[in-house]
């Protein structure tokens, strides 16, 4: 048998027991919030059929799914295999695709549910989704989502729960200096209408979810390259200047007062900010440059960042008018937001935010001195895991000064030493590895210590 290449992928990752320690505490932290919100968790597969996924992304979104051959001889039935372009051989090789995001299954899941569900919809998911990109730093290709959305509700209170949720869980994560921005896609449209340029929303916005990465003039580039005239982008920079200057909503709703789209973004921007200021929210604020590159979005946009890191954006989102409608359930407004479990797990790292006690998964280790003591040592093992102490037994006979080390490279705070002497005498040897006391204690006496 040939030898295997066990190297994974590139952008595909493994994680150490102390890596999922952490990334399970960003995930139970996230999801208490969204609990505290009233949202219910649902699942929906990894895998859809392709022309669920497609033409909802954008261009550019599309060409990053991840699609699945089809099984079996997946070419028997193709003629003239080599006159086809990839776009016309894709949907006759593959019918099927890893997910991309959380939020076009959930409209899927929707409309299939749509008799069982209870609207407006408030769901949580948690998962992880598939994109054919580029490998960088704080970008795979497979990560987790923590997405969270209400279906059904025009209400832009929703909104502002989210701007809530979003503050509430980085208040959790002790994170400083956190920025949230929003904007609304009628104002880019507006934006759009007033340069001239109404028939290139699409071609601006996707420039504009680029501009902090390629800076002023590469964006100009791009919206040449994409159709518009000198005269729109000259336009456009009079309005929203390329460099770091700052531009208030007064200043916008004047440039954009011809602009019936405009206005009602505006109008939706302007509530929702006063809401946020009524509750305190004082790191929510307006950016007429924040775009959100992804086509399902008609309202506000929001988007989340740390301003003294270089990581960028760490949860974003918005309000999608009519996603569910390519499903056949028309006119159903939803809005959320997704968490990027990721990028919040460097921040964390770097700014040494996890909290110390979770590398340990077990608070106890009892030790092993073999054949004699294995029954004595079990029942007692059985008693502390039904009193909830999470304890683990060093499964090997060994000197005890290894099953020491065990214990403090695990980070296991406790050691019950439990040779002969102690099953006869029903006294544990109880130490503290923090310190180095001990104590001998019955197993009642170590339960009601470590409850």
């Amino acid at each position: 048998m040939a030898k295997a290449d066990i190297n994974i992928p590139g952008g595909m990752r493994d994680f150490s027991p102390e890596e999922m320690a952490k990334r399970n505490y960003i995930f139970q932290t996230i999801e208490n919030v969204f609990r505290r919100y009233g949202f219910e968790q649902i699942e929906t597969p990894s895998m859809e059929n392709l022309s669920v996924l497609t033409g909802k992304y954008g261009e550019e979104g599309d060409r990053l799914i991840y699609k699945i051959l089809n099984s079996g001889d997946y070419l028997k039935d193709i003629e003239h295999l080599g006159d086809l372009e990839a776009k016309q051989l894709t949907p006759k090789i593959s019918d099927k695709a890893l997910r991309f995001d959380l939020t076009v299954p959930l409209a899927r899941y929707v409309v299939m549910n749509r008799n069982e569900i209870s609207f407006p919809f408030k769901r949580y998911q948690i998962q992880p989704v598939w994109r054919a990109d580029r490998p960088q730093k704080g970008r795979f290709r497979e990560f987790y989502q923590c997405d969270v959305d209400v279906i059904g509700s025009n209400s832009l209170l929703n909104e502002v729960e989210l701007l809530q949720i979003l503050s509430e869980s980085f208040e959790e994560f002790k994170i400083q200096n956190s920025k949230l921005k929003i904007n609304h896609r009628k104002i880019l449209m507006g934006l759009a209408e007033t340069i001239g340029a109404a028939d290139k929303l699409t071609d601006l916005t996707v420039a504009l979810d680029k501009l902090d990465k390629i800076g002023a003039d590469k964006f100009h580039e791009e919206l040449y390259k994409r159709g518009l005239s000198e005269e729109a982008i000259i336009k456009l920079d009079s309005i929203i200047p390329m460099d770091d200057t700052e531009v208030d909503l007064a200043t916008i709703t004047e440039k954009l007062k011809d602009s019936e789209s405009g206005n009602q973004g505006i109008t939706e921007i302007s509530g929702i900010l006063q809401h946020c200021q009524n509750l305190g929210l004082s790191t929510v604020e307006f950016d007429v440059k924040l775009a959100r590159g992804l086509d399902y979005y008609t309202g506000c946009i929001m988007e989340a960042s740390v301003s003294d890191s270089d990581i960028g954006s760490i949860a974003g989102g918005g309000r999608y008018d009519d996603l569910t409608g390519v499903f056949g359930l028309p006119e159903v407004s939803g809005v959320g937001v997704s968490f990027g479990v990721e990028r919040i797990y460097e921040i964390l790292e770097s700014k040494g935010l996890f909290p110390d006690s979770l590398q340990a998964t077990a608070k106890l280790l009892f030790t092993n001195f073999g054949d004699e003591t294995e029954g004595f040592v079990l029942e007692s093992l059985q008693k502390l895991r039904a009193a909830g102490i999470n304890s683990l037994l060093y499964s090997d006979s060994a000197k005890l000064q290894k099953q020491f080390k065990y214990a403090d490279k695990k980070g296991i705070p406790y050691v019950i030493v439990a040779g002969p002497e102690e099953k006869e005498s029903g006294k544990l040897t109880f130490k503290n590895m923090n310190d180095g006391s001990q104590e001998n204690l019955t197993i009642e006496e170590i339960i009601k210590k470590l409850e």
